[in-house]
């Protein structure tokens, strides 16, 4: 029987390849000690990720595969493997983590506190990620801390709508916090311009806010959703076209709105997913930043779906993706699901995903002809 499970698993995985010659114009694979939930950014061809089991993890900067950025003559570049370019550990999980721009320090969260650990990415021509400091949090709460950063060395935190600041990382100094009656958990914070940021709540709650101002933020409630409570998870996308919000439930409805009005919906629907029960920091859903009217959804099973929302309309319809990314299912014989993923800020159909068997997969997918 065993023998057989592993033709069939074979069988499948060589139909999936033959497949992905088709319909990938790039695809890499790596493999980290330990599953990590953060995906960031620290340059445009680096990024950081992290363990979040219960114990000591490694904390690495990778830099992918040079073959992936060759623009021509793929095939006379031999190096198609990722790289560790710095490393470090931590002595528990990192559940959030953010790059700070214009610097080599990143900003964590364990999941467990809503304090943040500081760190810094190699300098000095050393290899490693060390930590450097730290920035005490306001409330206790198992969800942990929703992390943002912008120039100037400034975070947003804050593990509940209640308790959101933004802090001078380098001197600690508090330059704002969010004035809110309630204390509705955090899925989320983003700055969707160099002042205004958006909270995400667990419940759908969004508020819209301007540091720059002491005036209340804007509170958006959830859509209405029949039967059980849901949880929500929510992006934002701001640009000189378009300046959109995604929520997504954890039931696999979606609702766009403009920011402008958040609470009201400019189109909806019902999203391909596999219904499970979620925790907050499973599902994440992303706008592209370089291809326009697209998200990206993943950690309701082992796929990444990539879905236009350009066709949907306001009243509630079916939906099915534009792209289904499945390279992390169907490699692993045991039951996985996607933990992280991140577009690429320039190139536009290209992602990283990891996954709960601790894969990290950079792709590039094919356009299909309309």
């Amino acid at each position: 029987m065993a023998d057989m499970e592993e033709t069939d698993f074979n069988y499948i995985l060589d139909d999936w390849f033959i497949e992905s010659l088709k319909t990938y114009k790039d695809l890499h694979v790596y493999q980290l000690e330990r599953p990590t939930q953060v995906i960031e950014w620290t340059s445009g061809k680096t990024v950081c990720v992290a363990g979040y089991s219960p114990s000591k993890n490694e904390i690495l900067e990778l830099h992918l595969p040079p073959k992936l950025f060759a623009n021509e003559n793929k095939g006379l570049c031999a190096e198609r493997d990722f790289k560790v370019v710095h490393g470090g550990f931590t002595d528990g999980p990192v559940r959030c983590l953010r790059h700070v721009p214009g610097t080599n320090c990143v900003v964590t969260n364990d999941g467990l506190t809503s304090d943040l650990q500081l760190w810094t990415v190699g300098g000095d021509d050393s290899d490693v990620i060390r930590r450097t400091g730290s920035v005490a949090g306001t409330s206790v709460s198992e969800g942990g801390s929703r992390i943002a950063a912008r120039v100037s060395s400034q975070v947003l935190h804050g593990a509940q709508s209640s308790d959101v600041r933004l802090t001078q990382l380098s001197s600690g100094q508090i330059l704002y916090t969010l004035e809110t009656d309630s204390a509705d958990p955090l899925s989320s914070l983003q700055f969707v311009s160099d002042a205004v940021f958006l909270a995400g709540c667990s419940n759908g709650n969004v508020y819209l806010a301007d540091t720059r101002t002491s005036a209340g933020p804007q509170l958006s409630p959830p859509p209405a959703s029949p039967g059980e409570s849901v949880l929500w998870w929510t992006d934002a996308s701001a640009g000189p076209s378009s300046c959109s919000v995604v929520r997504l439930s954890s039931s696999g409805q979606a609702v766009i709105s403009d920011l402008r009005n958040p609470g009201g919906a400019v189109s909806r629907a019902q999203l391909d997913v596999q219904s499970r029960h979620c925790n907050p920091d499973d599902v994440r859903v992303s706008w592209a930043p370089a291809l326009d009217d697209c998200v990206a959804v993943s950690g309701f099973s082992g796929a990444l779906q990539i879905y236009n929302t350009s066709v949907w309309r306001t009243e509630l319809q079916e939906a099915q993706p534009l792209f289904e990314h499945r390279g992390h299912a169907v490699s692993s014989q045991s039951d996985v699901f996607v933990t992280a993923h991140i577009w690429h800020p320039e190139r536009p159909r290209t992602l990283l995903s990891a996954a709960s068997d601790g894969s990290v997969h950079v792709w590039d997918w094919v356009e299909r002809a309309q």
